[in-house]
């Protein structure tokens, strides 16, 4: 009986990560994502940048050709004082291209800080926020403009693909963990119109909205620390806090690359532990005010990601770990076979598609990264670097004296 809280609670993750989402999907139907036709608003795409290199301009020159009107599509690329030979690149791009700008920050301010820059200097009606190593499908502008279907909507978000889903094991493991993030676990917040994270590799947001929102977005810190990591998630919290609605779509697509080696992968996994630790802790004081089904899920996620380290130690001090992990493969593996088997895995093209079988060693890592990282990332909140693709050591050495670190 000791144990029949802790599986009524895993029983009602499931349901909201899972159930929920699919049953309202089928429901909604073809309301799910609904569109309007001939909206075509003026553009900012805006690109953060930072130690990129030479794949800026290529990132930068996917988006010059996107399929949208060139007389209403600027792009606007904010270099955050990289050390690196990434602003001549992005340079480069802006002599080719008239509607090409690059902004340069003071000194090193981070992710939202640097996009704020880009909206303040803006004129466009809507700012699309694209991640510097991301390139973007053709179509995609047009894809998230016609999810716009009232003021209400404030933000859309769309699709990420892994670019290099066969590089390796952990590439191929990633592509089927985003496969899910993407598919499933988002679909209960899509269908009520309030997803709690849209992703920078690809929102589209209403410039307004962004201003509005300025002087919080400026001023995020934890102990008068400013940090930079999870901006995307604390953005749409604040999106959603204000009354919005908040909509994603899988019409409008990205590619991105994922880590290929442990070091890269767990501190993006670190990053985004800091990242839910710090916004489902903030959001409990208007949790209340979301859906009821939106809420409990919102609520459930905290829970699941403070209570389930706890879980995994009691195990490993009963010495009860492999059997965990027997369980953990067990789910995986029909994890897996359901993506193998999913008809939106079946219409992908074979390169974006991986074997079932490179799921199963997330039985151990997932647990492993509850353990180790969940604590880490409590005790270690007030980081301020930007922590992504080896940027962190670069970017506190490139901080002035007395400046954000």
């Amino acid at each position: 009986m000791s144990t029949f809280p802790l599986y009524l609670f895993i029983f009602i993750v499931f349901l909201n990560r899972y159930v929920f989402g699919l049953y309202l999907t089928l429901v909604r139907g073809r309301r799910f994502d609904e569109t309007i036709a001939g909206y075509e608003p003026t553009i900012t795409v805006v690109v953060p940048l930072f130690n990129e290199g030479r794949s800026i301009y290529d990132t930068i020159i996917s988006l010059v050709r996107l399929d949208y009107p060139a007389d209403k599509l600027a792009i606007t690329v904010v270099d955050d004082c990289s050390t690196d030979d990434s602003y001549e690149w992005a340079c480069k791009a802006a002599r080719e291209h008239a509607n090409v700008r690059v902004l340069r920050n003071p000194h090193n301010m981070g992710k939202r800080k640097g996009i704020n820059h880009a909206v303040r200097e803006a004129t466009s009606e809507i700012i699309v926020s694209v991640d510097s190593d991301v390139i973007v499908y053709p179509t995609a502008l047009r894809e998230l403009v016609a999810r716009f279907t009232g003021p209400e909507v404030a933000a859309v978000g769309g699709r990420v693909h892994v670019s290099n889903p066969n590089a390796n094991w952990l590439s191929k493991l990633q592509t089927i963990k985003y496969y899910y993030g993407q598919e499933h676990l988002k679909n209960l917040e899509r269908a009520l119109r309030s997803v709690m994270c849209l992703s920078g590799c690809l929102t589209a947001y209403r410039r307004h909205v962004l201003l509005e929102l300025e002087p919080i977005l400026e001023n995020r810190n934890i102990a008068g620390i400013p940090i930079k990591y999870g901006e995307d998630r604390f953005l749409t919290r604040q999106i959603i806090k204000r009354g919005y609605r908040t909509v994603m779509t899988m019409d409008a697509m990205c590619f991105t690359k994922a880590p290929t080696d442990l070091r890269g992968y767990f501190n993006q996994q670190l990053r985004w532990k800091r990242s839910n630790i710090v916004d489902f802790a903030c959001g409990l004081g208007h949790a209340w005010q979301l859906h009821p089904l939106v809420s409990v899920h919102y609520l459930s996620m905290l829970l699941l990601l403070l209570v389930y380290p706890f879980v995994i130690a009691a195990h490993v001090l009963a010495g009860q770990f492999f059997g965990l992990v027997q369980f953990h493969v067990g789910l995986i593996a029909l994890f897996g076979m359901i993506y193998y088997l999913s008809p939106s895995t079946r219409r992908l093209p074979p390169w974006l598609r991986v074997h079932p079988i490179a799921f199963l060693p997330m039985a151990v890592l997932m647990p492993v990264a509850y353990l180790l990282l969940t604590p880490l990332g409590l005790f270690t909140l007030d980081t301020a670097s930007w922590e992504t693709r080896g940027h962190g050591a670069v970017a506190a050495a490139a901080a002035p004296p007395g400046g954000p670190r």
